[in-house]
């Protein structure tokens, strides 16, 4: 028999099963990127908000006391800038309420002064005017006795009027403690939120200007997800509703999310969108929001950027398929 009649029926099975295998991991594939009834897909990625650690005031870095990646908690001391010129500040600010409090002092002793000497002018022009009925005393002794009784009366209203001065004083170098006191504690950066250092950006002994940045922050409180959807699909989409995301960087997981905002307007999708013909439509933003105390369970998991699928509802009634339940990795 012809060599070639023998080998005929062996390449002809070999290609039928290349065939079906071929058709197998098409079908496959299909139903791995098929969307259930009632869910919508989009592609995007996990963004984190981002907080700036940035100085009130300009000054020298004393310390940066965290590294890029370091996890930090709310009010954590970050940074801190030199205080030693601001101190001495301090310390003549303090001198000064001092020496405004011996100024209230010496103003109310003034004050009993006055008063004292009121006293002994209205006594005096008392006893004048008894003499002046016995003809004994003169009008001119009268009429001087009655002019130091009214200078003494408008000593102690000046005195007192002197107090307040004093007094408004003591306030006024108060606050200027208050006000460096205040300027020293924001020379100490600390934390605004728990989150996780993405950048350091100053060194300890670089001068820094009024608002300048030292470090910047990814806040693990707001961790979410920002999808595109057409307007045949965002209009079912309800607020407060369950979604579901799969990352490309953790297969297998399906962490579950909610739908926290839907955009009013339609807009062109960004570059990352991967889906050429979604990037050539008006789609309308979509927020998925994942719960904080999974993010702080899963905290070291989180890293901005990484892409995947979220699934969100379009009709009410549609029931979550089984590949879709939410599977996290177990915590160590």
């Amino acid at each position: 028999m012809d060599e070639n009649v023998r080998i005929a029926p062996i390449i002809a099975v070999v290609i039928l099963a290349a065939a079906g295998a071929a058709g197998y991991a098409y079908w496959w594939r299909q139903q791995a990127t098929r969307v259930p009834a009632g869910l919508a897909r989009a592609n995007g990625r996990i963004e984190v908000e981002r907080v700036d650690i940035a100085t009130k005031y300009a000054g020298r870095l004393a310390e940066v006391r965290v590294n890029e990646g370091a996890d930090v908690q709310k009010d954590g001391i970050l940074a801190r800038i030199d205080t030693t010129e601001i101190l001495a500040q301090l310390a003549a600010a303090r001198a000064a309420v001092h020496r405004s409090h011996q100024g209230v002092a010496i103003a109310e002793s003034n004050v009993a002064l006055r008063s004292a000497e009121l006293k002994l002018a209205e006594v005096e022009l008392r006893r004048i005017v008894e003499l002046m009925r016995t003809n004994t005393a003169t009008q001119a002794e009268l009429d001087r006795r009655t002019a130091q009784r009214d200078i003494s009366k408008a000593s102690l209203d000046s005195a007192k009027v002197a107090i307040e001065d004093a007094k408004a004083a003591v306030e006024a170098a108060e606050a200027q403690v208050s006000q460096i006191e205040a300027a020293i504690a924001d020379m100490t950066l600390k934390a605004p939120v728990s989150g996780r250092v993405e950048y350091r950006l100053a060194q300890a002994g670089e001068v820094v200007a009024v608002g300048g940045r030292v470090l910047t922050l990814l806040d693990l409180s707001d961790v979410h997800m920002t999808i595109f959807l057409p307007t045949s699909q965002v209009g079912s989409v309800e607020l407060g509703s369950d979604a579901r995301i799969m990352l490309d960087g953790t297969p297998g997981y399906v962490v579950p999310a909610t739908v926290a905002f839907v955009a009013s307007e339609a807009q062109f999708t960004p570059k990352y969108v991967e889906t050429a013909n979604e990037r050539e439509k008006l789609m309308y933003r979509v927020k998925l929001h994942i719960d904080p105390k999974l993010i702080e369970t899963y905290r070291a998991y989180i890293k901005a950027g990484m892409t995947g699928n979220a699934y969100v509802k379009v009709q009410a009634g549609a029931a979550w398929p089984t590949n879709l339940t939410p599977r996290l990795p177990d915590v160590r």
